[in-house]
Formats: structure tokens, sequence, C-alpha cells
């Protein structure tokens, strides 16, 4: 389905998303649980700071449009597209998860269409700001 780039993410990230595919049922619940399935898992304290962890801001690159965006990778209560806050059960979410700056992903959406997303930047990380509570 996916080029498959490795990816990253935090021990806490890991738990509480791994809780929340447990709670939720449909396809990208699904698509969440296989990207947690092989991602690297890494010690909040060690996570590079150009990794995209939950609560992370970050620029990214729709390489077949050439338009870049900028938004918060958040958990599902707290999504608001207009505020430029997508939800991790969004695809575009799961997709950027654990990339680092850099990295480039072929995803596939809801319509079939294969979008390659590439992370710009990652503009604020909790991790890396020391707030390991988000």
């Amino acid at each position: 389905m996916n080029t498959e780039p490795r990816i990253f993410i935090t021990d806490q990230d890991y738990h509480r998303l791994t809780a929340l595919v447990s709670q939720v049922e449909g396809q990208w619940a699904e698509v969440l649980e296989e990207e947690l399935g092989r991602a690297h898992v890494i010690s909040q304290k060690e996570i590079p700071k150009d990794v995209v962890t939950m609560n992370s801001r970050v620029k990214f690159l729709d390489e077949a449009t050439g338009q870049e965006s900028e938004m918060t990778l958040v958990y599902p209560q707290d999504a608001k597209l207009e505020a430029g806050r997508i939800s991790i059960l969004a695809p575009v979410g799961i997709a950027l998860l654990g990339l680092t700056a850099g990295q480039s992903i072929d995803w596939k959406m809801p319509n079939g269409m294969i979008k390659k997303l590439q992370v710009k930047e990652v503009i604020y990380q909790p991790e890396a700001a020391g707030q390991w509570e988000l």
C-alpha cells in the first residue's frame, strides 16, 4: 500500500496510540496499527529533534501539487483542520507520523490516489522542547 521509509516513534506515543487504536474501529485505525507495528520505538529523551511525533508542528510538501502545508499532529479529540491541527487518524496524519525532516512517503488516500508527501521541517516537537507530557 505504501512506500515505507524508516519511521521512529516515542515510547509514550506508542503506548498512547496503541490504546487509541484498541478503542476505535475503521480502516484508518487499522492503518495506524500497521504503522505502529513497523515503527522503531525510542525513549522520549532519545528521539531525534527532526522526527514528527505527536503534537509536533510540521511543514510538509505535497510533491504532486507543489502545495506546502503546516499542521500540528494531534489526537482525534484535538483535531481542527481550520486551526491547522490534523488528527492522527486522518490519512495525512498517519503518513506523517515518525518521519524525519527530508523524508518522503507515498501514501494511499481514501479516494485511491497516491500522495507523495515530504517532510520539509519539524517546526516544533514537544520532546525537543522538554515538554514530556504532551
